[in-house]
């Protein structure tokens, strides 16, 4: 089974190409102009075992929203079309992640019924250049685009670098239990026969 997907989306405001191979080796390859949205995502995809090549243009002069919320929608697009019909796969994952000080726990449901819980502290607006607010948005677009049911609780935590560097790990972690396949599983992982 191959599990790879390619997506180019462009707009006005943004041009993104994301390649993603879900049967990785935790291999990334991210450009899309902001160092710490580079770090999460190269993050992201070592701890969850994805191969995961990202570029993307966008106009980071007026601000970084545009860039980070399309690229979370492509993200998400990218995994809806490696999981295909998602037969097989366990459907749910769950991680408990600290870095340092804080504690985060990421739960997911590949159901198709996209939702977002974003339970995480704001000690400050910024990481460097960074506004915090942009990680929500983010797993907003990508959680909706790939169909996902999405909880992110922080338990604790001081410092905002910690905070969203557990969030994106964590989140890493449990998606790569939930696209993992189970040989238990022979259709899609549900009562009801369909997703």
């Amino acid at each position: 089974m191959n599990r790879f997907s390619e997506i180019d989306r462009k707009t006005k405001e943004t041009e993104i190409r994301i390649r993603l191979n879900i049967d990785g080796k935790g291999e990334p390859d991210v450009k899309t102009g902001i160092p710490f949205f580079d770090h999460m995502l190269t993050l992201f995809a070592v701890h969850g075992f994805f191969d995961l090549s990202v570029h993307a243009k966008g106009d980071i002069d007026v601000d970084f929203h545009h860039t980070v919320e399309d690229t979370g929608i492509v993200l998400g697009d990218a995994f809806d079309k490696a999981l295909g019909d998602r037969k097989g796969i366990r459907r749910y994952g769950h991680a408990v992640t600290p870095m340092d000080e804080t504690l985060t726990a990421v739960s997911v449901d590949l159901s198709k019924r996209p939702f977002l819980v974003y339970n995480v502290p704001r000690p400050a607006d910024r990481c460097g250049n960074f506004d915090i607010y942009l990680a929500k948005e983010f797993f907003r677009a990508f959680a909706t685009r790939a169909g996902m049911n999405l909880h992110i609780n922080v338990f604790y935590g001081e410092n905002e670098h910690h905070i969203i560097e557990s969030v994106f790990k964590a989140a890493g972690r449990a998606l790569d239990q939930a696209v993992s396949l189970d040989e238990r599983i022979t259709d899609v992982r549900s009562s009801k026969g369909v997703l």
